[in-house]
C-alpha cells in the first residue's frame, strides 16, 4: 500500500533543488510551482540561499518536518539524506530521480537497498530510483514535460520506464487522451508496477476513481499479485490495458519436451493478460488507441456504420474490422433510399456510408441521426472527415461533438487530417473529446477490446483428485523423468483416462501382455525422451512373430531399459501439456497431438487453477477446432470430456508444483471417450 502522505502531502521538499530548469532538480520545482501545488515547497541546495523565488536551505537537517522528499543528487549522497529525513524529519514518501544504483553494478544494488531498509524502517514510500516521478491531481512530481491535462476520469497509467512515459504522454496528448495520475517506477526499488496497481485497487472509489489503467511493464515480479488486482479491478468495472516489452525464449530452446519448448515466458504473459482480463498491446500508439476505445461507450454489438467523406481510408478501416471478427453489414432498406435522397448526388449508404468530399456538416448530422434511430442493425458508428485544405470544418466537428455527447451508441471519430485542419482538431480536443488519426491502427484496437473476455473466476476445484497419493509418489521420486510405472499411477490418481499398458523387460511378459489385451498392439521404448526420432515406436503389431521381432529392434536402441505394451487404437490425435514457469506458477497448453504439435505448434494456453469453462474456451480458441468438431464425415471428438481432463491436468499440478513439464502426447479421442495414449512427467524439485 503506498503511504497516504506520498500520495497527498501536504509539504514537499526538493533535495538538489536548482535555478537552472534544465536539470531534474531545477524542473521538478518548476513544474510544482507552474500547476498550483497547495502545500508547502522547500528546496535543498548548499550554494544557494534562494532557488526559483523561494528560501533554499543549505543544509537537509535545517528544513522543517516534511511529507515527501523528492531528490536530485548524486547517488552517493542518497542515503545520509534519506536517513536525516526518516529519523528527523517525519518524511514518509520519496521519489528518487538519481541513477547509479542497481542498474549500475553490485555496489549500487547493496546501496538501493540500504535506503530501502531505511524507508521501511518507518513504513514510508520509495518511488524509484532512477525514474521521473509522480504526477497526481494533488502535485506534479515529475523533471519532464509536458505535463498532461489532469481529469479524476482520465487515465491512470504505470510505467517501468520514464522515458516511455514521457512518450505515451506526448502522444497521448496528440489525441485528446487525459490522465488522472501517472506513475513512474524506476527500478522498482521498493514497489513496483504490480504495487501501484494494488494501491489502485485498494483505494478505488467507482464514483471518483478513474475507471482506465493503462501499464508499462518490462518485468513481472509479482504476477500473482498482478493478476489478483487487475482481476479485482475489471470486476469493480475498470478496463485495463498493457504492454509487456522484453519477452525472452532462451528459457524454451533448452526444454527437452514438446510443452517446454512450445510454453515460454511471454505465452506465460498471454496467459495472465488473458485471466485476468487485460488487453494486450505490442506500441505505444496501439495502447493509446486502446486507451480511446476504453474512454468511449462500451460497445455492445458487432455491426458498425462507417460513415466517410474518403473512399480510402473507409475501405482500408473495413478490412481491418472485418479481420478482427467485426462486421461492416449492408444497410439496404427503404429508409436507406430515404437518407439517400438527403445527401448529394454520387453519395452512397450501402455500408460504409460516402457522402462525397463535398459533403457537409448538415448532411453528417442527418446520417448520424437515421444510424441512431433507424438503423437498428447498426451497433456504433466510426465517423471519418478530414480536408483538403479549402475550407475551414468547424462546423462539422461541432455536429460531432454534440452527437457524441447526445446519442446512445457510441460514435468513434477518426480525423486523418492533423496538418490541414489542426486548429479545428484542437478546438475539437478541447471540448473533452479524443481523435483517433488512423483507421487502420483504430480497427485492430477495437476487434482486440472487442475479443478480450472478462476475467474468469475459478470456483472451488469440483473434479476429485487424490491428493495424499499423488504426493507420496512425488515425495519418493527424484528429480527428472519419471519412470513408466509412476506416471501411470500418477494419472490414475488424477483421474485421467488412460489406455491399458504394461512394461516389459522380456518377451515372455510382452507375448502374455499382447494376449491379454489383444492384437494389434504397439510397442514403445522406454529409456529415450522422443520415442519418435530413435525410432522407438513400431504401430499395429498383429501376430506374435511380429512382437518378438519388433521387441528386438526396440532393445537394439540406445538407452532403451525396457518396452512399454498398448493396445492398438484409433481417434483424432490430442496434446495437453503443463509447465511450471517461473514466478507464474503452471501454464496448462492443449492443441492436436503427435506430429501436429510440431507441425502446426497450433495451442492455446492458461495459467492454473483452470476451469472447465476455461478449458472449454481454450479448445474453441484453436485454429484446428473444426478437426475437433468433425469435418468431411469424420466424427469429432467428445470436447466436454477434453476440457475435464485439462482441469483435470490443472488439479494435478497444483497437488504436485514440482512437476516442471508433464505431456500427454498423444490423447486420442472419439465422440465416445479421449484417453492418453503416451505420457512423460519432470520433476524439479527446490
Amino acid at each position: 500500500m503506498l503511504h497516504q502522505k506520498l500520495i497527498n502531502p501536504k509539504s514537499i521538499v526538493v533535495v538538489g533543488a536548482s535555478n537552472n530548469v534544465q536539470t531534474p532538480g531545477g524542473r521538478v520545482l518548476k513544474n510544482l510551482l507552474d500547476h498550483n501545488f497547495k502545500g508547502e515547497i522547500y528546496a535543498v541546495n548548499p550554494k544557494e540561499t534562494e532557488v526559483q523565488d523561494i528560501k533554499c536551505f543549505q543544509n537537509i537537517k535545517n528544513i522543517p518536518s516534511v511529507d515527501v522528499a523528492i531528490i536530485a543528487i548524486a547517488a552517493k549522497f542518497t542515503l545520509e539524506t534519506i536517513k536525516i529525513l526518516v529519523k528527523e524529519k517525519n518524511t514518509k514518501g520519496f521519489i528518487i530521480f538519481s541513477a547509479g544504483f542497481s542498474e549500475k553494478d553490485n555496489e549500487g544494488k547493496k546501496l538501493e537497498q540500504a535506503i530501502v531498509d531505511e524507508i521501511n524502517a518507518v513504513g514510508g514510500t520509495l518511488l524509484g530510483p532512477n525514474n521521473i516521478g509522480l504526477i497526481n491531481q494533488n502535485y506534479t512530481g515529475v523533471f519532464t514535460t509536458p505535463i498532461p491535462k489532469l481529469d479524476s476520469k482520465g487515465v491512470d497509467f504505470i510505467s517501468g520506464s520514464g522515458a516511455t512515459a514521457v512518450f505515451i504522454i506526448e502522444a497521448a496528448m496528440a489525441t485528446g487522451l487525459t490522465f488522472s495520475s501517472v506513475y513512474s517506477v524506476g527500478n522498482s526499488a521498493q514497489i513496483g508496477v504490480e504495487e501501484v496497481l494494488e494501491h489502485l485497487d485498494e483505494t478505488f472509489d467507482k464514483t471518483t476513481s478513474s475507471k482506465v489503467k493503462l501499464l508499462y511493464i518490462e518485468s513481472i515480479n509479482n504476477p500473482k499479485k498482478l493478476l489478483k488486482h487487475a482481476t479485482s479491478l475489471i470486476q469493480k468495472g475498470c478496463k485495463i490495458a498493457a504492454i509487456k516489452a522484453g519477452s525472452s525464449t532462451a528459457g524454451s530452446r533448452a526444454a527437452s519436451s514438446h510443452t517446454g519448448a512450445l510454453a515460454n515466458s511471454d505465452i506465460a504473459v498471454d496467459a495472465l493478460f488473458k485471466k485476468a482480463g487485460i488487453v494486450r498491446c505490442y506500441g505505444r500508439n496501439e495502447l493509446i488507441t486502446v486507451a480511446s476505445i476504453f474512454m468511449h461507450a462500451e460497445l455492445n454489438g458487432k455491426n458498425i456504420a462507417i460513415i466517410t467523406h474518403a473512399g480510402g481510408p473507409a475501405v482500408m478501416l473495413t478490412d481491418a474490422l472485418s479481420k478482427n471478427g467485426l462486421n461492416v453489414p449492408e444497410i439496404k432498406s427503404k429508409k436507406s433510399k430515404a437518407l439517400l435522397e438527403k445527401l448529394y448526388l454520387g453519395s452512397s449508404v450501402s455500408n460504409p456510408i460516402d457522402f462525397l468530399a463535398t459533403g457537409n456538416a448538415e448532411q453528417l448530422e442527418t446520417i448520424i441521426d437515421y444510424c441512431e434511430h433507424k438503423f437498428d442493425e447498426i451497433d456504433a458508428m466510426v465517423v471519418i472527415f478530414g480536408s483538403p485544405g479549402l475550407f475551414e470544418v468547424y462546423d462539422v466537428y461541432e455536429v460531432l461533438h454534440k452527437k457524441i455527447q447526445t446519442c446512445k451508441k457510441p460514435i468513434f471519430p477518426i480525423l486523418p487530417s492533423v496538418v490541414n485542419v489542426k486548429n479545428e482538431i484542437d478546438y475539437f480536443i478541447s471540448k473533452g473529446n479524443i481523435n483517433f488519426p488512423d483507421e487502420v491502427l483504430f480497427g485492430n484496437a477495437l476487434g482486440k477490446v472487442v475479443h478480450t473476455v472478462k476475467p474468469i473466476t475459478i470456483k472451488e476445484k469440483t473434479t476429485p483428485i487424490n491428493s495424499e497419493k499423488i504426493r507420496t509418489i512425488i515425495e519418493n521420486s527424484k528429480n527428472g523423468y519419471l519412470q513408466p510405472q509412476q506416471v501411470k499411477q500418477l494419472l490414475l490418481y488424477a483421474e485421467i483416462p488412460m489406455v491399458d499398458e504394461a512394461v516389459c523387460t522380456t518377451k515372455e511378459t510382452c507375448l502374455k501382455a499382447a494376449k491379454k489385451m489383444g492384437f494389434p498392439v504397439v510397442l514403445k521404448v522406454v529409456g529415450p525422451v522422443h520415442k519418435s526420432d530413435v525410432g522407438g515406436i513400431i504401430l499395429n503389431i498383429t501376430s506374435e512373430e511380429k512382437l518378438a521381432a519388433s521387441f528386438d529392434v526396440i532393445m537394439k536402441i540406445k538407452g532403451a531399459t525396457s518396452v512399454l505394451i498398448q493396445p492398438m487404437k484409433k481417434g483424432i490425435e490430442l496434446f495437453i501439456g503443463a509447465k511450471k514457469e517461473d514466478k507464474f506458477g503452471h501454464l496448462v497448453l492443449c492443441g492436436l497431438g503427435g506430429i501436429y504439435i510440431e507441425v502446426l505448434k497450433d495451442t492455446q494456453a492458461a495459467l492454473t487453477p483452470v476451469s472447465k469453462n476455461e478449458a472449454l474456451e481454450m479448445i474453441r480458441n484453436l485454429k484446428s477446432y473444426k478437426i475437433i468438431q468433425g469435418i468431411r464425415n469424420q466424427k469429432g471428438i467428445n470436447e466436454h470430456q477434453f476440457a475435464e481432463i485439462i482441469e483435470k491436468i490443472s488439479n494435478l499440478v497444483d497437488v504436485a508444483p514440482e512437476i516442471a513439464e508433464l505431456d500427454l502426447n498423444p490423447l486420442l479421442g472419439t465422440s465416445e471417450e479421449i484417453f492418453a495414449v503416451d505420457a512423460r512427467i519432470r520433476i524439479e524439485k527446490n
